[in-house]
């Protein structure tokens, strides 16, 4: 009986070892610009499973080997964090009205509704109980959650989840420094850079020269643009390129619809042409099977 508590014991401490390096894992994969894989984020974790924004959501990504969670933050009428994507409750709750109008206690009888409007057993979960949920196992994308990220913050401290966040956001590198300077040891912070903008290049450039990001999240709407190309070789072997492939318009037209027809065209067409090494995607399951068939994902 004791050869089998200490095996237990062993299995147990193994696992949970493995689920904080693999967080590390990931993290370091950014952090040296690792281009020998791609990494998948889900938005707001796998919604078509289970209600967007849930702990289920989030559990069923990581589950199929997500390494990046998307997940909205905003605040209750008391101050505390949850996550929904709406400032209103109407879409994905049985609840109506602002967020901010809400206390938590009262949103936490509410039930969330999936992806067909259809009332689910889940609840509406706080920031601190997904942080909790996902710590050393995945890494989170906290949208939404500049406006309040010196509280956030505190929340990331407590729970010992700093070096698992990344921000994105489309501020000037100025900006970026004067709002998140002291955070930026542990916390990872992608520019949005949209490529049909005039100074796109000159935005790159400056972002380069005086943050060093590790990646960047690009946007252009057509492949008429030259500029993916060119962005392409200007960055490679420096830093990741991120698309989203959420909708046509922000990656060219090579988003997941077009995947599902054919996935060399849409995701393909991303990694081997565009060089990205980081996808958001609303079909994180098929993306998956589709870079293991290739080599390219764990």
């Amino acid at each position: 009986m004791k050869k089998l508590y200490i095996l237990l014991f062993a299995l147990c401490a193994f696992s949970t070892t493995y689920a904080q390096d693999k967080a590390a894992e990931i993290r370091n994969k950014l952090m040296t610009g690792d281009q020998s894989s791609v990494l998948v984020v889900a938005h707001r974790g796998d919604w078509r499973f289970a209600p967007e924004n849930s702990l289920p959501a989030i559990d069923n990504a990581i589950k199929m080997g997500v390494d990046i969670v998307e997940i909205d933050i905003q605040r209750t009428k008391d101050g505390h964090f949850i996550l929904m994507h709406d400032a209103k409750l109407n879409r994905t709750t049985t609840g109506k009205g602002d967020v901010s109008a809400w206390m938590l206690d009262s949103i936490r009888t509410l039930k969330l509704k999936n992806g067909c409007n259809i009332k689910t057993k889940e609840v509406v979960p706080t920031l601190e109980e997904a942080l909790l949920h996902i710590k050393g196992k995945i890494l989170v994308n906290l949208d939404k959650a500049d406006r309040y990220f010196d509280e956030i913050y505190l929340l990331l401290e407590k729970t010992g989840t700093t070096k698992q966040v990344i921000m994105k956001g489309n501020k000037s590198a100025e900006e970026v420094r004067k709002q998140f300077g002291k955070y930026l040891d542990d916390v990872i912070y992608m520019p949005i850079v949209k490529l049909d903008s005039q100074d796109a290049e000159e935005q790159i450039d400056l972002f380069v020269i005086d943050l060093n990001p590790v990646a960047f999240e690009l946007l252009y709407e057509n492949d008429f643009n030259p500029l993916p190309l060119k962005v392409k070789e200007k960055l490679n072997g420096k830093v990741l390129i991120w698309y989203n492939t959420l909708w046509d318009t922000m990656a060219g037209g090579h988003d997941d619809d077009m995947s599902l027809d054919d996935p060399d065209k849409g995701y393909g067409y991303l990694i081997d042409t565009l060089g990205a090494r980081i996808l958001q995607t609303d079909r994180p399951a098929y993306l998956i099977d589709y870079l293991r068939k290739r080599g390219l994902h764990d």
